[in-house]
């Protein structure tokens, strides 16, 4: 029996009926060919039906060949979709599961990059990331517009689809029309909210003159903008209620933000706290009557449990948590919450390859995205496997191998495991972070890996126990930067993680990796009083964070410690200078030198290869893998991925 009493009662959505309360919401997933569905997008969402998700709805398809914001968009204007649809349809109504399909125009939200056509909007306002000036639609190309959302529900409806989902949140033409920030018409489309609202209920009747009766057809708000002169909570409900009054619309879903300008707000990392966008479909959910979904960085079923007992929402969006666990709700209804694959919230491998223009994934789940490619079967079965290292990497080896057979040996010198992640996890706003140990850890048991921690492993040891296959985890170790001399004060930022520096008073931390080690050790210091400057070689201090959604949380953070931040410089050399150390550091588009003298200095900087076992080994009697960071130090999806593929390789 379940212990969530609301999450796994059914409901009725207009003429469709589900199982259960968690929705898999509509996002990017970056797997379309030449504007076309494929393989991989049936295979992904019916991993995610197999899973047991109460409703599926896809990432949205485009209504008009104006509307080509990225490369690898639907292009559902385009008949030739409709094959492909069948292929995804059938595959989730195999689980017994509804699909919707989600549909849209990006407006001026988007690039002429590929459509080589100007972008349209209500008015000439350009979006602050895409800043091309749109062209401000004329009546006869808002017909034309409406007339495509019709034509695509059209081909949702022959392609299988259960309805379709209205995209009027975050990146929308509609979104813009609603918006007073963006639409500054004078005719029959602007001024009042219900000018500004006319196109969306125009489409809303021709979508569902197409679906007719027996189909269902969602609408997606967007509650609070977050940008200047914006919508609001308040315009939000009025919009819900029109699209109520329609007797046309069964479901409201939600969102929060603007995709360019507040896009972290939308796809929050861990910085931001869970159920923050809350008060959206809370305030909605009062005002109609129709059913309201919730959506804001739901990462177990408790959570989300909780939030439909208090009426927060009807239903509630589960997306990053199904993409790391397509299985999310199968266990939870089985009793095996703990069991779930909780999704870190880091942005890294689903949102941060999104912005790369690569195909989604996830930094825990190695299947994600590649749901359609079969693994083999493995070459050996029941092989004797050691691993040595308890990171990320070994961890996924042993469990992965461990799944496929075979008997699983792990071996790490420290007393915990996790490699560098419990020490990443250590600092302000990344506690979230350490879930990927907990889940491996987690399996492994599950599994029945032998699990052996404080256990040194040398060369010798192994060749006497001569395994069949040694896989070498090992990670890597600080690496002191050429400039740093032997000067004591100058430290590692894994030494003031690990505690084995304390530094005080002036400090300056060198980001020479552009990721969250020196921003994180650069608030942890500020906390304990340190006045903090960050120097990068970069344009901007931790300039990855940028793809993951954290340089803003980011940013507002330093500010309000007064941590300074200094770019385009590299460190040239370091020299006493009494108690203190003074940094030569260069200015690199100009060649001007500027010093700092300062208490100590922190370095995030490259890593070195613990690479040494691996190198003892290369003429062992037995196959010998090494994975990781002793590889070459990176980040964790690395270590995840090729963990993964060494042990489907056995």
């Amino acid at each position: 029996m379940s212990r969530f009493t609301h999450l796994f009662t059914p409901l009725r959505i207009g003429p469709l009926t589900v199982a259960n309360r968690v929705v898999f919401s509509a996002h990017l997933t970056n797997f379309a060919a030449g504007g076309m569905p494929t393989e991989q997008h049936a295979a992904y969402y019916a991993a995610r039906a197999a899973g047991g998700a109460g409703l599926i709805i896809t990432e949205e398809h485009s209504t008009h060949v104006t509307d080509w914001p990225y490369e690898k968009l639907i292009h559902g204007f385009d008949p030739k979709v409709i094959p492909g649809y069948r292929r995804i349809t059938e595959a989730v109504h195999a689980h017994g599961v509804p699909i919707l399909a989600q549909l849209n125009h990006n407006g001026g939200q988007a690039s002429s990059m590929f459509s080589r056509l100007p972008v349209w909007g209500p008015s000439p306002v350009p979006d602050p990331l895409f800043r091309e000036v749109p062209k401000a639609v004329e009546l006869h190309e808002i017909r034309s517009i409406v007339d495509g959302y019709a034509l695509v529900a059209e081909h949702c409806v022959q392609g299988g689809f259960d309805g379709v989902e209205l995209q009027c949140s975050h990146s929308s033409i509609v979104r813009g029309f609603l918006s007073p920030a963006t639409n500054t018409r004078t005719d029959l489309y602007g001024g009042s909210l219900a000018n500004r609202a006319r196109l969306l209920l125009e489409i809303v009747g021709a979508v569902r003159a197409v679906l007719g009766p027996d189909k269902a057809l969602g609408v997606r708000l967007c509650g609070d903008e977050l940008i200047e002169g914006g919508t609001r909570i308040d315009e939000a409900v009025e919009v819900a209620k029109l699209c109520e009054g329609t007797g046309q619309v069964d479901y409201i879903n939600t969102s929060i933000g603007v995709a360019t300008a507040t896009l972290y707000m939308i796809e929050a990392s861990m910085q931001v706290p869970p159920g923050y966008a809350m008060f959206i479909p809370t305030a909605i959910r009062e005002a109609v009557n129709i059913p309201v979904v919730g959506v804001g960085r739901f990462k177990d079923p408790l959570q989300a449990d909780r939030a439909l007992q208090a009426g927060q929402a009807d239903l509630i969006g589960v997306v990053r948590g199904q993409i790391a666990d397509p299985d999310f709700v199968r266990k939870a209804r089985a009793g095996a919450a703990g069991d779930i694959r909780t999704c870190l919230s880091c942005n890294q491998e689903c949102v941060g390859r999104m912005g790369l223009n690569r195909w989604l994934g996830c930094i825990e789940n190695p299947r994600t995205g590649r749901e359609a490619i079969s693994l083999p079967l493995p070459r050996r079965r029941s092989q004797r496997v050691y691993v040595v290292g308890g990171g990320p990497a070994g961890l996924q080896t042993a469990v992965t191998a461990a799944e496929r057979g075979h008997h699983v040996t792990l071996f790490e010198r420290s007393e915990r495991l996790g490699g560098q992640v419990p020490v990443a996890a250590s600092v302000p706003s990344r506690a979230e972070f350490l879930d990927i140990t907990r889940n491996l850890v987690a399996a492994a048991q599950r599994v029945g890996v032998d699990t052996k921690t404080s256990t040194e492993v040398s060369e010798q040891f192994l060749r006497e126990e001569r395994p069949d296959v040694v896989v070498v985890a090992t990670g890597a170790v600080p690496n002191r930067p050429w400039w740093a001399g032997d000067l004591a004060r100058v430290v590692d930022v894994r030494d003031v993680l690990e505690g084995r520096a304390a530094p005080h008073g002036g400090v300056l931390v060198v980001d020479e990796l552009g990721f969250h080690q020196a921003t994180s050790v650069s608030e942890l210091l500020a906390d304990r009083g340190c006045d903090v400057e960050v120097v990068t070689p970069g344009m901007v201090v931790g300039q990855d964070l940028g793809i993951t959604l954290d340089l803003e949380t980011w940013n507002v953070k330093a500010s309000a410690r007064g941590i300074r931040q200094t770019t385009d410089v590299v460190p040239m050399g370091a020299a006493p200078e009494g108690d203190r150390v003074t940094v030569s550091l260069q200015h690199h588009p100009t060649g001007t030198d500027v010093t700092r003298t300062v208490d100590w200095v922190v370095c995030a900087v490259q890593q070195r290869a613990d690479d040494a076992l691996f190198h003892a080994l290369v003429d062992a009697p037995f196959a010998v893998y090494r994975i990781g960071d002793c590889v070459a130090p990176r980040r964790a999806h690395a270590a995840v991925i090729e963990g993964h593929r060494v042990a489907v390789g056995l």
